[in-house]
């Protein structure tokens, strides 16, 4: 190596040795927790990094659910029945999988906003009661690419009916509020509904 080439290189090495210096200076043990190899697990983040500095909105959603049992093009498909499930007046023990439209109005021909995607399973003896395990994948305006997930109880047949927020992504990354949900029309024969949603969310 030559004379020149290390007075290239020595710069380079200079920094990257100031950097790491300031970084473990500036850094707590407490900052950072190792596995038994002396790797680091995990870290603190200061809230800027992730953008939690600034101030949290508060967003209204209003949507229609379109559940498609019985049709041309159904959006819903049973993937495990229980065996006690032919037995009982509330379905217990049955699994759904959905890849739902959600819409501006309640026609199914109406704008399309997203997709429900998840699923639903009856976990109730005694009621109507679904437990609801899903994502609402936004494809329109802003939101198009984010995430809203679901995880909650819907007791199907109450006229309002509330599921928690647990989480979602891209700009709705560390949400948390509510979903409201309210029956606009269903057929008892196949089994389809239409299903009013305000959502209510909070998120940075």
């Amino acid at each position: 190596m030559d004379k020149l080439t290390i007075q290239r290189i020595t710069p380079t090495f200079l920094f990257l040795f100031i950097f790491i210096v300031k970084t473990l200076a500036t850094a707590t043990k407490s900052d950072y927790e190792f596995d038994h190899k002396g790797q680091i697990f995990s870290r603190n983040l200061s809230r800027k990094k992730l953008g939690l500095h600034k101030a949290e909105k508060v967003s209204h959603l209003h949507f229609y659910f379109h559940d498609v049992v019985v049709g041309r093009n159904p959006t819903t498909l049973v993937v495990a029945e229980g065996k006690a499930m032919k037995n009982s007046s509330t379905g217990f023990g049955f699994v759904v999988m959905m890849d739902d439209p959600l819409t501006v109005g309640p026609e199914l021909r109406s704008k399309q906003v997203g997709r429900a995607q998840g699923m639903y399973g009856s976990a109730s003896q005694s009621e109507w009661g679904l437990l609801m395990v899903l994502n609402y994948v936004f494809t329109e305006g802003k939101y198009n690419g984010s995430t809203l997930s679901i995880l909650g109880r819907n007791a199907v047949f109450s006229e309002v009916r509330e599921m928690p927020i647990v989480g979602g992504s891209g700009l709705f990354r560390f949400a948390r509020g509510y979903a409201q949900a309210k029956t606009h029309k269903f057929d008892l024969k196949t089994g389809n509904a239409v299903v009013e949603y305000n959502v209510y969310v909070l998120h940075y």
